[in-house]
C-alpha cells in the first residue's frame, strides 16, 4: 500500500479527524484507564485542537492512500520555561499522531513524523518533543525507531 502526505484541510478531513480522535482514545485507553472514549470526546476536542494548531503556528499532516486519509500529526510550538536555555527555548512538538489500525506498519507514522520535523526545520526550532503514555510499550518503540528519546518523565499518585 502507497500513501503520499498532504496538508489537513479541515472542510474536507473533518470526519477522518473525528475518526483519528476516536481511535486515538480507543487506543490509549487500552493502557490508560483515564482516556474518555464517549462519543461526545471527538466533537468536544476537535475545535480545542484547531483553535490550539492556530494559536501556535501550529500545522496539520495527513496520509492519505487512495483519496481516504488513514492518518494524521499535529505540531504546534511550543515555549519552555525560563530556566532552560534560550536557544532551546522554543521547540516543536507533535501533539497528535495516529494512523488507521489497518495501515500501521506501512511507514505512515514515520512519514509524518517526518513531516512534523520538516515543518519545526521550516520554522526554524531545533528540536522537536512528543509525548508518550509510560505503559504504551508499542508506542514508545516506535518513536524510538524515529529517533525520540526519554527527556522527562511525570510521576502521578492518584488521592
Amino acid at each position: 500500500m502507497s500513501f503520499h502526505i498532504r496538508d489537513f484541510d479541515p472542510a474536507r478531513d473533518k470526519e477522518a479527524a473525528l475518526s483519528f480522535i476516536r481511535g486515538s482514545q480507543a487506543y490509549e485507553r487500552q493502557v490508560e484507564p483515564d482516556r474518555r472514549t464517549d462519543p461526545q470526546v471527538a466533537d468536544e476536542y476537535f475545535p480545542v485542537l484547531m483553535q490550539n494548531v492556530a494559536d501556535k503556528r501550529g500545522r496539520i499532516f495527513v496520509a492519505e492512500h487512495d483519496s481516504k486519509a488513514i492518518g494524521w500529526a499535529a505540531i504546534i510550538v511550543e515555549e519552555n520555561m525560563l530556566f532552560v536555555v534560550k536557544e532551546q527555548r522554543t521547540y516543536g512538538y507533535i501533539t497528535e499522531l495516529y494512523v488507521d489500525e489497518k495501515s500501521r506498519s506501512l511507514g505512515a507514522g514515520r512519514a509524518l513524523i517526518a513531516a512534523c520535523e520538516d515543518e519545526a526545520r521550516r520554522l526554524g526550532l531545533g528540536h522537536v518533543m512528543i509525548g508518550v503514555l509510560t505503559r504504551s510499550e508499542r508506542t514508545a518503540e516506535v518513536y524510538a525507531r524515529a529517533g525520540y528519546q526519554p527527556y522527562t518523565s511525570e510521576l502521578r499518585k492518584y488521592l
